[in-house]
């Protein structure tokens, strides 16, 4: 069995039997942006991560969606290498104008050591969500050009203003039924819109957690099958990056050393 073929089964399986630690009962897949943090959480033993675009994109001093695809084909290629744990790629809409554009995406992700990957509704270039229908054909043209690749497919109305919770449970179904392994609503908040996409969509839901996300206990028990952070760990170290500096200029004091890693996990994530 190749190493992608033996990290795409471990992470399909993640999702129906999550393992006891360190997180029960959940797949807690945090976004690293870089190399480093990507060793740093495998260190701390998470047993899957995933990329961040928003995060990927920072790190090379741009906005979201300002990375072009043979960028993030590089980036995957560099990550996956790094860490022995399963990776989930944010493929954007996979890069994408056409059904033909989504299959040379998703084949050029299927030759590196991506576990799985994304694709979301929303169309950068037009400024707008697309029709289910229109967003329905492209996964299933993304199902087509990888068969074991975890599909994860995201509906982002409520990123972008649409609260309707049945259009979103109407996407996903629509997803699920195009070929879609995992199904993704980044900004569900209330554990009760929570519970019902959970029981309406019928297969594994990935929760964004945010603040006024409910805990990761309570998710499990909801039956939300995973959780990954988005690009909050990125803006939270450079948000540290930038506390520290501003100590810095302004009492010229050191207090952010209290909050640097500790040597241990420096050691097992990068000796």
């Amino acid at each position: 069995m190749s190493r992608a073929s033996e990290l795409r089964e471990r992470f399909r399986a993640l999702h129906v039997d999550p393992p006891a630690e360190p997180t029960p009962g959940i797949l807690a897949m945090p976004n690293p942006w870089d190399i480093g943090s990507a060793r740093i959480l495998s260190a701390l033993g998470f047993h899957a991560l995933a990329t961040t675009s928003a995060g990927h994109a920072g790190s090379l001093g741009r906005h979201d969606q300002a990375v072009e695809r043979d960028e993030l084909i590089e980036h995957v290629t560099s990550l996956t290498a790094c860490v022995d744990v399963p990776f989930n790629v944010d493929a954007e809409d996979c890069f994408a104008d056409t059904v033909e554009g989504v299959v040379e995406t998703v084949r050029l992700l299927d030759a590196t050591d991506a576990a799985g990957f994304s694709i979301e509704d929303w169309d950068p270039r037009a400024g707008e969500i697309r029709s289910i229908g229109a967003a329905a054909e492209r996964v299933a043209a993304a199902r087509s050009a990888s068969a074991d690749l975890v599909l994860t497919a995201r509906a982002e109305n409520r990123l972008h203003g649409v609260a309707d919770l049945d259009d979103t449970i109407a996407r996903l179904v629509a997803y699920r039924d195009a070929g879609a392994d995992v199904l993704y609503a980044p900004a569900l908040i209330t554990l009760e819109d929570i519970q019902r996409v959970v029981a309406d969509v019928g297969a594994p839901i990935n929760v964004l957690t945010l603040p006024g996300t409910p805990p990761l206990p309570v998710l499990a028990d909801a039956g939300v099958a995973r959780v990954s952070v988005g690009s909050m760990f990125a803006w939270a170290a450079y948000g540290a990056l930038a506390d520290a500096a501003n100590e810095l200029i302004g009492p010229g004091t050191t207090q952010y050393a209290s909050r640097m890693l500790s040597g241990d996990v420096r050691n097992a994530a990068f000796g």
